[in-house]
């Protein structure tokens, strides 16, 4: 056999006993600390290699000096190597424990994650920049969560606080009429009557505002014509805008059809204009308009109001936001669900709402995405809205009433 095949024979055999011995100490070891791991793996390495070479050292035919010689410079090699693989798996055990401490930090409310200082391995710098912007949107959703708590805090204070002034209410005239001291049931009837509806009312504001804040709003989509919406919620609003002595006019533009949830959608329209109404003087008035812009459908409500603070227009759609501090019921006996239910509506159909001062009073503006895959705004469709009853030309302006 020829001598240099003899020697790999052997020293593969040699290195593949040590291998193996090796594979079954890293498996004793695979629950055992990444320090102790690397260290032995070094170590086996290292054996591994001395081992070939002091196997196949009388196959080179060298002298017993020469052979002590090989095995001084292998045991001296091995003891470097391994001493240099203990300071690498120290160097490891060092990094991963300041990590593994820094982490730990992610469950404080306050300070945050703090990385490590001194360099590490490439692969913990990564884990401790990945930890370093877990933190930063941990922080981020405390933060809401402790929005989200102090709201519902103050909601049902203030719902609690709304409910007990119509209960009061109705107890007493409850009382009045059982003890039969009114000398008019019928207005103490019609009164209950306007009281239990100011109840349900807000019932449903608070039922409908837990459905969105729970996630659990569930839209059914279907093709809307804006300006279809637009009279509607206008003749739905008039008995109010009448009752308020405010002016109330809408206008539909060119014909469009958006696929949105017609029940939330009229909801939507239907609370930025009782709003309004309720909140532009008598002589006022109060405009609707549809139209697109920018590639979207828009909805606007102007009304006269004598505008917002500029601190207060970020607030406006918070839930039980009401533009004061006082809690007394007003005309209109809400509880300031109405615009925070907008907004989650706008939300769940992918929209935009906001508000502006404009002119005499604010400009609700809500952004809708048109329907997706056709031009509803084309000749062909805006012929077909034409000819559909009940819809008004484009252009048209809805008198006001």
């Amino acid at each position: 056999m020829n001598a240099q095949i003899q020697v790999v024979l052997i020293a593969a055999g040699c290195t593949s006993a040590v291998g193996m011995a090796g594979l079954g100490v890293m498996r004793l070891l695979r629950r055992a600390s990444l320090r102790l791991s690397l260290q032995a793996g070094s170590a086996m390495a290292v054996l591994a290699i001395v081992t070939g070479t002091l196997g196949t050292a009388e196959t080179m035919f060298i002298s017993r000096h020469d052979l002590g010689v090989v095995v001084l410079v292998c045991v001296v090699a091995g003891v470097a190597a391994f001493g240099f693989c203990w300071l690498l798996g120290r160097q490891v055990e060092t990094s991963s424990t300041a990590l593994r401490y820094a982490a730990r930090s992610l469950s404080h409310d306050a300070g945050g994650f703090r990385s490590p200082a001194g360099p590490m391995a490439a692969e913990l710098t990564a884990l401790s920049h990945e930890l370093a912007a877990t933190a930063q949107k941990l922080e981020q959703s405390r933060q809401r969560e402790r929005r989200l708590e102090q709201s519902r805090r103050q909601l049902v204070a203030w719902v609690s606080h709304d409910l007990r002034t119509p209960l009061a209410r109705l107890t007493a005239m409850a009382e009045a009429l059982q003890d039969g001291i009114t000398t008019d049931p019928g207005r103490y009837h019609g009164q209950i009557r306007a009281e239990v509806a100011r109840l349900t009312g807000m019932v449903d504001d608070l039922f409908e505002l837990s459905r969105i804040q729970a996630g659990t709003l569930q839209l059914s989509p279907d093709e809307i014509a804006l300006s279809d919406l637009v009279s509607d919620a206008v003749a739905t609003t008039e008995a109010l805008a009448q009752a308020n002595g405010v002016l109330l006019t809408g206008e539909a533009g060119r014909p469009m059809v958006i696929r949105a949830d017609p029940r939330e959608l009229s909801r939507v329209l239907a609370n930025l204009l009782v709003n309004a109404v309720q909140h532009t003087p008598a002589g006022g008035r109060v405009h609707v308009e549809a139209g697109q812009e920018a590639g979207r459908a828009l909805l606007a409500v102007s009304d006269g109001c004598g505008g917002i603070p500029e601190a207060e227009l970020a607030r406006i759609f918070d839930t039980g936001w009401r533009g004061t501090q006082a809690r007394t019921p007003g005309a209109d006996g809400g509880a300031g669900l109405g615009l925070a239910i907008v907004r989650g509506v706008v939300d769940a159909h992918h929209g935009e709402v906001r508000v502006v001062n404009s002119g005499p009073g604010c400009r609700f503006e809500v952004w809708l995405p048109l329907t997706a895959g056709r031009d509803d705004t084309g000749p062909d469709r805006a012929a077909a809205i034409d000819d559909e009853p009940g819809t008004r030309p484009a252009g048209v302006l809805i008198p006001g009433l």
